[in-house]
């Protein structure tokens, strides 16, 4: 049964200002100029340039527009022959058959919708472009030609083929009515094999190496040892089974080590050579600055994080007249004039968003560096203290998410390196004397004790374990774990070398 009732509810709702803040919040300095110029193109109402007079300006031309509003809607203006002393007209500017652009623009995605821009680069040849030259070189009918096209077509940027050939041959009947068999399309796969880069079109890693290492067969032993051991032993090879390699092979200890560096020699991914040729090599821009200056900290943004923006005088002009001439004859010029009065609104909200961007960056950068100074006046990273999110919030009185998003692709450029700004961020772990301290301090003495291990026995997560126990960092077998995976460093089996 249905009923009406009368109900209060608490909500928070996020305006269009907070929303527009907290995307450009998250935008690294590398992707800001594009964001701003992006704006400019949107809205002609904005501009490049900086002038502090242009938003008291615009302040009383608003004013006088809202003045305007409050005025009798029966109220009606004098007759065109008093619009030549004006200096604006907006019947001038709009032609009664045309409809406004913006009413023909349709706005497709949702306004929350977090923006995903790419950074261009310069691109060179694709690996796929790379074959395709090679393949225009070799003999072929008008058939197989389509065939070893399509068979590039399916090669990923790293050199491998990711389609079965017998899915080959069905998608060729279907989609270019070409029939073909196993066996036609398998030897046009092994001619495009011999192309450049070497290991090119293979379907696994062994392939991948097994073509590489052909090229430089029939060669020194060390050679055909790694041959034999991709063809034969790829397995055990994978998983560091060196003993039971030897035995069957018969091979010393200098004979497989010899094999082994053979076989690190080859690319598992060929096709990445060709597109890193072609690519530019990608700078990390910092947003912050810290330098030492006579012992004191010294931070400053980025200047391409303090752009000068202004309002388009043009546009201020035009509202102005608009207010002072009280255009409101008919709907097309009233529609003309909110219009206007939207794009400066959006350009002011835009400058603002900017402006309030700074200066979050800054407040929480500082505090950062007032709960890290230890570490940024001796970039010692055993004097990095335990922090997180909440610390700072808490200094700044900012919410934990608007730290998360300067944190997260922000880098900070110290005299001692260039970081990403999270990475100063870490968890406690308590000494056994009760001291608390950053687990980045655990994970550089793991990483020492690993580095400095016997290669040909390493250290297993529980003999690792007993050393941080003894430097009095009382920390779990899965702890050591947890941490070793995060540091990228494989399980002591992987570690092991053949010296």
């Amino acid at each position: 049964m249905l009923k009406q009732r009368l109900q209060q509810k608490l909500l928070q709702k996020l305006s269009p200002q907070q929303i527009q803040l907290m995307k450009l919040l998250q935008i690294p300095t590398v992707m800001l100029e594009q964001r701003i110029k992006q704006e400019i193109e949107e809205n002609p109402a904005l501009e490049e340039g900086s002038d502090e007079s242009e938003e008291q300006e615009l302040q009383n031309e608003e004013t006088d527009l809202d003045d305007f509003d409050k005025d009798d809607e029966d109220t009606e203006i004098k007759d065109n022959e008093n619009s030549a002393e004006n200096e604006f007209d907006i019947s001038d500017y709009i032609d009664e058959d045309d409809t406004p652009f913006y009413k023909l623009s349709a706005q497709n995605s949702s306004a929350d919708e977090d923006e995903k821009k790419d950074i261009p680069f310069a691109g060179g040849m694709s690996s796929q472009e790379h074959l395709l030259s090679q393949l225009g070189l070799r003999t072929l009918s008008d058939k197989e030609y389509l065939i070893a096209s399509h068979i590039i077509g399916n090669i990923d940027d790293s050199g491998y083929l990711q389609r079965d050939i017998r899915a080959l041959v069905d998608d060729l009947a279907f989609t270019h009515n070409v029939k073909t068999d196993f066996k036609e399309v398998l030897g046009l796969l092994r001619q495009i094999q011999e192309f450049d880069p070497p290991g090119v079109g293979a379907r696994d890693l062994q392939e991948c190496l097994l073509l590489q290492i052909k090229r430089k067969s029939p060669g020194p032993p060390a050679i055909e040892n790694a041959k034999k051991l991709l063809e034969k032993s790829f397995n055990d090879f994978t998983k560091k089974h060196y003993d039971k390699i030897k035995k069957k092979h018969g091979l010393s200890d200098n004979e497989l080590k010899e094999a082994i560096n053979e076989i690190l020699k080859l690319n598992p991914k060929p096709g990445n050579s060709v597109i890193e040729a072609g690519k530019n090599a990608q700078y990390i821009v910092p947003d912050f600055i810290v330098n030492i200056n006579n012992g004191e900290l010294e931070l400053t943004l980025n200047s391409k994080n303090a752009p000068d923006l202004k309002i388009n005088r043009t546009y201020a002009d035009m509202l102005e007249n608009m207010a002072a001439n009280k255009v409101k004859t008919d709907s097309r010029q009233k529609e003309a004039m909110m219009f206007v009065k939207q794009k400066l609104d959006s350009a002011k909200m835009f400058i603002d968003a900017i402006k309030q961007r700074q200066n979050t960056l800054i407040v929480t950068m500082q505090a950062i560096l007032d709960y890290q100074r230890d570490y940024f006046l001796t970039g010692d990273e055993t004097l990095i203290k335990p922090m997180i999110l909440k610390d700072i919030a808490d200094i700044v009185g900012l919410d934990i998410s608007t730290i998360s998003r300067v944190a997260n692709s922000k880098y900070v450029q110290t005299p001692f390196g260039t970081f990403l700004l999270k990475t100063f961020f870490s968890e406690s772990l308590q000494k056994e004397g009760g001291e608390e301290v950053s687990t980045r301090e655990v994970k550089r003495i793991l990483r020492d004790c690993i580095e400095s291990e016997d290669k040909k026995k390493p250290l297993t997560d529980e003999e690792l374990a007993k050393i941080l126990r003894k430097k009095g960092y009382n920390i779990a077998r899965r702890t050591v774990a947890k941490y070793r995976e995060q540091l990228d460093i494989p399980v002591a089996r992987l570690r092991k070398e053949v010296i």
